[in-house]
């Protein structure tokens, strides 16, 4: 005979009381994937450092025109609250003081993975089309790639793009400003 094993979801508004209760604080790793509050990996030096150089490529490359959220929360739904490496939002005057960013506030989510390449490829990625975020990139340091999926349906990225060392990508949002792979990873 199995046992079926019951899981407790959770909701954003939940989530968000076990913060102001103290049952999880601000300086957890944790963030809240379809209802399921998810330990983060803890940060790797090449991890870090490939986000600020984004971070920092970024910023040069579009200034004022974006507000850019480093590892900053995300309101997807009722119950996902993700926190991407990079995030790339319309401006707004209050800089998000009000609420976390929602899906129409977004220009482009990055997720820079090492230790979590496929978690990020098969839970975030499908989680981001679901919510209809017109652009992800899936930056693999081990691989030395950047995954671009585009045209999200309520499943999947119709489009994924991967591209190499000597090539250049560019935001959907923004076709004019181009990036090459070899800044992304600092060679």
């Amino acid at each position: 005979m199995s046992v079926q094993l019951l899981r407790r979801k959770f909701t954003v508004e939940q989530y968000h009381k076990m913060v102001e209760s103290g049952i999880l604080t601000e300086d957890d790793r944790v963030e809240l994937i379809r209802g399921e509050i998810i330990e983060m990996s803890p940060i790797g030096t090449k991890h870090a450092a490939c986000v600020n150089r984004l971070v920092n490529l970024l910023v040069q490359l579009l200034g004022k025109g974006v507000i850019l959220a480093a590892q900053n929360p995300i309101a997807l739904n009722n119950n996902s609250e993700p926190q991407p490496d990079v995030a790339l939002l319309k401006p707004r005057d209050d800089f998000y003081a009000t609420a976390h960013p929602q899906p129409q506030d977004i220009f482009l989510l990055i997720e820079v993975s090492d230790s979590t390449v496929m978690y990020d490829r098969e839970e975030k990625i499908p989680l981001y089309a679901e919510a209809n975020i017109i652009e992800v990139w899936l930056v693999d340091i081990n691989e030395q790639i950047v995954e671009v999926y585009q045209q999200p349906t309520a499943a999947r990225y119709q489009h994924m793009q991967k591209f190499a060392s000597g090539q250049t990508l560019s935001i959907k949002a923004f076709p004019d400003v181009n990036i090459t792979v070899n800044e992304i990873f600092g060679r």
